[in-house]
């Protein structure tokens, strides 16, 4: 007992830093590090290993890292798990049971879910719909769990084959699901998870497998979704119902996240489909979305895409691909493998899905490798979890195994 109290406050004296990374896409959800000091190039082999563990289960989710502990998800013995690492070493500091694994995800074993981190309280989503928002400084202690919401259940979701894939954001005091349907997007309380809004989309679109993000839309918070049948805009303050795109969508699978800017929305799918820019109007209390341009040069999967000085960042099928972003312009592709994506100081990191991570020159010019790790112990899976980088380290997940490499030189 006296270890488990120990171990909690030692938790709450952790700070939370500039440099965590503590939600799907990182602090601003958009995959950009505020980071800076790390290597500019990596020797030969890679940056150095700083240690690995092989206990998180099946799972295909990125994790999250916030005031000194590591959350991510993950099968094992045939439940569904949220678990916490210590961030030093990796070691397991708690395990939460979310449910028995009742989801097949389509052949895919083990949560998708990025557990979000806001303070003390962590919400994760299961591949069944079970949310639960978690105390962290009590974690699989009495009291550690302090309301679970079910989305089939309770707000009568419907979800695509391969099950929900998607993570909580966080907007002030709410945190906000897509549990798809008759009751798209729901709006919870986050201390209580009391009811706050539901989003009724017209179509009643399933949820699909990309996460919300908040942007500010002439001069009106929402939330922008990509659903089964394209792109929402959801007024974050009560849940109605805005503009839609379909263009980007395509009959099985939207899984990255929406990109806003300058009142312009890009999204993109895979299966042949491509991305498209569409421009966000209002007149009064009608909202348009008007589309710019479409392209077949973005036909991004699930690896994401990166905003950054105009030029948009992401995955083609197998080609890393850079496009002006209001036009749509390419300015280069290489071949990279199908791959996730961030940056972080002035680079590019790349993981391809068969196992490679490429350290890459941000640059509008040209595409230039100046850095390479083969990931040791290959799970023989696709590598889909996304690279992130939290306080000089980058770490890479693969199944049960999670990776963690020094990227500052420290």
């Amino acid at each position: 007992m006296y270890r488990i109290v120990l171990a909690a406050l030692l938790l709450l004296a952790l700070p939370v830093t500039a440099a965590d990374w503590p939600q799907w896409q990182g602090p601003d959800r958009n995959a950009i590090s505020k980071e800076t000091g790390l290597l500019q190039t990596w020797p030969k082999g890679g940056p150095k290993l700083l240690w690995s563990i092989n206990t998180l289960g099946d799972g295909y989710g990125t994790p999250t890292v916030s005031a000194g502990s590591i959350y991510t998800m993950g099968n094992r013995d045939g439940k569904e798990w949220i678990f916490a690492l210590n961030e030093t070493d990796g070691k397991e500091r708690w395990a939460i049971e979310v449910g028995a694994v009742r989801a097949k995800g389509g052949g895919y074993a083990g949560p998708r879910c990025s557990p979000t981190v806001d303070g003390n309280l962590l919400y994760a989503l299961g591949m069944n719909g079970d949310l639960l928002c978690v105390d962290v400084s009590r974690g699989a202690t009495a009291g550690g769990v302090l309301w679970r919401k079910d989305l089939s259940k309770d707000f009568g979701g419907k979800v695509g084959g391969w099950a929900y894939s998607e993570s909580p954001l966080i907007d002030g005091d709410q945190v906000i699901v897509t549990p798809g349907g008759e009751n798209t997007l729901v709006s919870l309380n986050k201390k209580t998870g009391e009811l706050i809004w539901k989003g009724k989309v017209p179509s009643k679109d399933g949820a699909h497998y990309a996460s919300a993000v908040l942007a500010d839309i002439h001069g009106v918070k929402q939330v922008v979704q990509f659903l089964s049948g394209g792109v929402v805009g959801i007024d974050a303050k009560d849940g109605t119902f805005l503009w839609r795109y379909n263009k980007p969508a395509n009959g099985t699978a939207n899984c990255s996240s929406p990109i806003v800017h300058n009142n312009h929305v890009f999204a993109a799918s895979s299966y042949g489909t491509g991305g498209g820019l569409a421009k966000i109007t209002r007149e009064g209390q009608t909202w348009k979305a008007e589309e710019v341009y479409f392209t077949r040069q973005m036909k991004n999967h699930h690896g994401g895409m990166v905003l950054h000085d105009g030029c948009l960042y992401g995955s083609d099928e197998g080609s890393l691909t850079c496009l002006d972003f209001m036009t749509g312009k390419e300015r280069w592709a290489v071949r990279k493998g199908k791959g996730s994506i961030l940056v972080a100081d002035n680079r590019i990191y790349y993981r391809d899905e068969s196992g490679p991570m490429m350290l890459i020159e941000l640059s509008p010019e040209k595409c230039t490798e100046v850095g390479r790790l083969e990931q040791p112990k290959r799970s023989g899976k696709n590598t889909w979890p996304h690279p992130i980088i939290a306080n000089g380290r980058l770490y890479l997940r693969d199944q049960d195994a999670l990776y963690c490499y020094d990227v500052k030189g420290q």
